[in-house]
């Protein structure tokens, strides 16, 4: 009885790393040039988008959370820092031209996503 016990430890351990730090979102492709990403319950959906280089996007932010750490997103990387207001939209208009992963995220870093750039 205590092996059951072991072994569903380990697996529940197992699952836990899994789930929080090594599964990744699926990645998003534009259609078009605007990408709709809602910041809601802690994170941003969709929270990794592919783009091409060279690509005009329009990275289009609706902030439905009112926790005061989503009220900034920033783009470090790209020097870009904006505030969300709640309930409204605001839109970020980027061109990379270098490919790489950059990464976005509110001011405390809790809040995260990236766009790949190929």
């Amino acid at each position: 009885m205590i092996w059951l016990v072991n072994v569903t430890g380990i697996f529940l351990l197992v699952f836990i790393i899994w789930w929080f730090w090594l599964s990744l979102p699926k990645r998003v492709l534009p259609v078009g040039s605007v990408v709709d990403i809602q910041v809601l319950d802690g994170v941003y959906t969709p929270a990794r988008i592919e783009i091409a280089k060279d690509q005009d996007v329009v990275l289009r932010f609706h902030r439905l959370d009112p926790d005061a750490c989503a009220e900034i997103v920033r783009f470090d990387d790209l020097g870009i820092r904006l505030e969300l207001p709640l309930n409204a939209i605001r839109d970020v208009h980027i061109c990379i031209e270098t490919p790489g992963e950059y990464s976005f995220s509110c001011d405390m870093n809790m809040y995260q996503g990236s766009l790949i750039v190929t």
